[in-house]
């Protein structure tokens, strides 16, 4: 691959960092955080960063950070296992009906939507409490938490199958052929940042106790060190968080389907399905070297892998396959990436300005969905045309319908 698909970004003398931020916006805030994550001596052999790079806590939006015999949870964040899920129909746009507002209700009375109680499920359904009983991960999380008793949760069944508040969503689309998808994106929801919060916070405490050897810039940067029991447990917690995560878009893609079903004619599903994480740590081995690649916000783009990288509310979003590219740890972006923050768009963006951005979608357009107005996001555009060298699209799909927590 040519050194002119990315950009350097690391300080003098420090690991090597990758960015496709070509035509993309570089906050320096971002910037230099990432340079703060360079600067560890367990961090590399480079960090590759993705055109939706934006500022996150502790580590960088956008993301991917290989590490040697240490992980940081900062790194993979609180959203544990959030990612994305699609499926293909064999619906066409011409058997929807013209106004997708009942769908919507439909939708947003199926799936429990927003954070607090009002997102959790009053009774569990019966299809996903059969699914919950057959996975076991109630009972992985109980060894969990019998040895970290500060991990306190009892919402594990309330929560599968809900969608949670912020930039969490479920779509339905349309392709270049007229036909219509389902989409959505949520994560592990309560437990997951619990568990997330948790073990951040453990590795916080533990500094007090290292002789380090080196300047740790940003105390959200705490590791545990492979050996140590915590970096087992967080492995185990993690690993749990993500399997929930995957679990949480199953149950809640039937609950959509099922929905969709009672609404609109007859349909199949089509074969095309995806389901990825773009917050999560796994090990794999790159050039020969195994590594543990945390990736925050982004996406696992092995050769011939199928992705999603989904644009703000209202504009376009992909199907893409990967293209195996090692220098980015075959990795793509994980969506557009924050432009504002959800402070600056409450205040620059008007409801005026929100509603035309939407005017083709079925969707919320009230005041507070501002902060995830598709002014509030980076170009789409300039975000694939960023990294032609990492994907190639399959399909270009565009919201009809849209579903906010």
């Amino acid at each position: 691959m040519s050194t002119q698909d990315y950009q350097w970004l690391h300080a003098e003398g420090t690991t090597p960092i990758k960015g496709w931020v070509r035509g993309v916006p570089l906050e320096e805030q971002a910037h230099r955080q990432l340079q703060n994550i360079a600067a560890l001596p367990f961090v590399g052999p480079w960090v590759a960063v993705m055109p939706d790079v934006h500022l996150g806590k502790g580590a960088t939006v956008g993301s991917v950070v290989p590490t040697r015999g240490a992980i940081i949870p900062a790194a993979v964040g609180v959203d544990i296992g959030c990612g994305m899920a699609a499926v293909r129909t064999t619906l066409h746009a011409r058997q929807l009906p013209d106004s997708l507002a009942q769908l919507r209700s439909s939708i947003e009375r199926g799936v429990p939507v927003g954070n607090g109680r009002g997102g959790d499920h009053r009774r569990l359904p019966a299809s996903i409490e059969t699914r919950l009983a057959e996975s076991g991960l109630e009972a992985r999380l109980e060894q969990i938490k019998a040895k970290h008793r500060r991990i306190r949760t009892d919402k594990v069944d309330k929560q599968i199958g809900t969608l949670g508040g912020g930039n969490h969503f479920i779509e339905v689309c349309l392709d270049e052929a007229g036909m219509v998808w389902v989409m959505l994106h949520s994560g592990s929801r309560g437990t997951g940042n619990l568990i997330g919060t948790y073990f951040i916070e453990r590795a916080r405490e533990q500094l007090a106790h290292r002789v380090l050897g080196f300047h740790l810039p940003d105390k959200d940067l705490a590791f545990f060190m492979e050996g140590e029991p915590l970096f087992d447990d967080y492995v185990e917690a993690v690993s749990w968080a993500q399997d929930y995560a995957r679990a949480n878009r199953e149950a809640m893609m039937a609950r959509v389907l099922a929905e969709m079903r009672h609404r609109l004619p007859s349909f199949q599903l089509d074969r095309l399905a995806v389901n990825c994480h773009h917050n999560y740590v796994q090990r794999e081995t790159h050039q020969g070297e195994s590594l543990l690649v945390t990736r925050k916000g982004a996406v696992s783009a092995q050769a011939g892998e199928l992705g999603i990288i989904p644009g703000s509310m209202g504009t376009r979003s992909y199907i893409v396959r990967g293209k195996g590219n090692p220098d980015s740890f075959c990795s793509c972006s994980h969506g557009a990436g924050r432009v504002m923050s959800r402070t600056q768009a409450r205040q620059s963006i008007t409801l005026k300005q929100h509603r035309e951005a939407t005017a083709h979608v079925e969707c919320r357009k009230d005041a507070a969905v501002i902060d995830e107005s598709p002014a509030a996001y980076k170009s789409i555009d300039a975000v694939m045309a960023a990294q032609g060298d990492l994907v190639e699209v399959v399909h270009t799909l565009r919201q009809v319908l849209c579903v906010k927590g």
